[in-house]
């Protein structure tokens, strides 16, 4: 009982910590907060600013609309606003209080401002180094492996902060876990905690999910974004629930990429992620008339889920997170229908077994599309097993049992992509 009571805990303590919000992208937000910091440090508006990041801090910066930019995009705009306008106490909402006089500011500063950009080289996926200086001093901010997690602070070659970063390879998850948190998820255990969890702890967070991520999702079906997947989805596929469903976690993603201002509430560092674990569930629960508990309990499902598959990739890498996150919407939907441990461990397999191609390719207008079809492959991998049919082990990388799958999946997305991931960077700074 002391060991189940510690393992819903656990449980509790990550949705607290993966389930916050964030205003736009988390990359270019990440950066942003990273030069706000360094800016706050150095007391003064820097002369002149150098970003060090990694070659997927740069692929997701590269061509994502930084908010409260006019329509600005990349790692300078990104270092400049958070410099001009960022408020560091806010973390992922680092850009949520820009006023017009400083976009004005931020315009001006981006065009006379010394920006050097590198990509770093080594270290984790998520890595960022900005160094500022003024007349007299310098000063440098790094944040690894998670978006808001500042490892180190140097002021004129004086360590003020400096944090381990664990040397498990180049696609680690910095800094060293303190505890056993996400070794503890797995299928069996997160649909026993939904199932008996008293949701006190869990409710609100999951509240604001809902409330967040249904407002952005609504703003992205009334206006125009990018390539406005979700709108087309309605339009070409109609109302059903499962075109809503896709659509509603879509138009999500099609405004945040574009510029919507908006927060979401993310999930494994990511917005997208977070769209994908909620919109298509929340939609599922209308149309089938569930109460507040139900969904709650669905959304504990389909977020876990996507955490546990997410953690054990890292937070950036050349697998599309929209994948996971698309298998944990259709087991959040299956345990909303009613599925038991075994319904929802083979809609996970089937869903993964579909799109596990998908690759990352950066932040950018066509994730809402990949997200469409990850929330689709989470739909019919719950329809097949319902049906009874499923893909079976040693079909590609199915392996007996969703543990062994997720394990598979995981090695694919964190070592057997590396030079994926090197290829995709290469095509997007080098090739027009």
């Amino acid at each position: 009982m002391n060991n189940q009571r510690k393992l819903y805990k656990n449980y509790e303590k990550i949705l607290a910590k993966e389930l916050v919000p964030a205003m736009g992208c988390t990359e270019p937000i990440a950066l942003a907060y990273c030069a706000a910091v360094a800016r706050k440090e150095l007391g003064a508006l820097p002369k002149k600013v150098t970003v060090e990041a990694s070659g997927n801090i740069i692929k997701n910066v590269k061509s994502v609309i930084v908010p409260n930019t006019d329509g600005a995009r990349g790692i300078e705009a990104a270092a400049a606003i958070g410099i001009v306008a960022g408020r560091e106490d806010l973390a992922l909402e680092v850009l949520s209080k820009v006023t017009e006089e400083q976009k004005e500011k931020f315009r001006q500063y981006l065009t006379d401002t010394d920006f050097q950009v590198r990509q770093a080289q080594g270290g984790p996926t998520l890595d960022m180094t900005v160094t500022v200086w003024d007349e007299a001093n310098e000063v440098s901010v790094r944040i690894a492996g998670k978006h808001t997690n500042i490892v180190m602070i140097k002021k004129n070659g004086r360590i003020l902060l400096e944090h381990p970063i664990c040397p498990d390879g180049e696609y680690t998850a910095a800094p060293c876990p303190e505890d056993d948190l996400y070794a503890s998820l797995n299928i069996e255990d997160i649909c026993r905690f939904a199932a008996e969890t008293d949701l006190e702890a869990a409710a609100p967070v999951l509240e604001q999910q809902i409330r967040y991520n249904s407002a952005i999702s609504e703003e992205g079906l009334k206006h125009s974004y990018g390539a406005n997947i979700g709108t087309v989805i309605l339009k070409c596929s109609g109302h059903d629930v499962r075109s809503r469903a896709k659509a509603a976690a879509a138009a999500g993603s099609d405004a945040r990429m574009n510029g919507c201002e908006l927060p979401v509430v993310i999930n494994s560092g990511s917005g997208n992620q977070g769209l994908t674990v909620s919109m298509p569930v929340i939609e599922y629960a209308k149309e089938i008339g569930a109460d507040r508990d139900a969904l709650y309990r669905a959304l504990i499902v389909s977020n876990l889920t996507a955490i546990h598959l997410k953690s054990g990739i890292g937070e950036l890498s050349a697998y599309c997170g929209a994948v996971s996150a698309g298998a944990a919407a259709g087991a959040g939907i299956a345990w909303l229908k009613g599925g038991d441990f075994k319904t929802i461990a083979h809609t996970i397999v089937n869903a993964l077994a579909i799109t596990s191609g998908i690759i990352c390719d950066g932040a950018k207008a066509s994730c809402a599309a990949k997200i469409a079809m990850s929330v689709e492959a989470g739909i019919l991998g719950y329809e097949m097993y319902m049906n009874g049919q499923q893909f079976y082990a040693g079909e590609g990388v199915v392996s007996k049992g969703v543990e062994n799958t997720i394990r598979n999946i995981c090695m694919l997305g964190r070592d057997g992509m590396k030079e994926t991931d090197r290829e995709i960077l290469h095509i997007m700074t080098c090739v027009d």
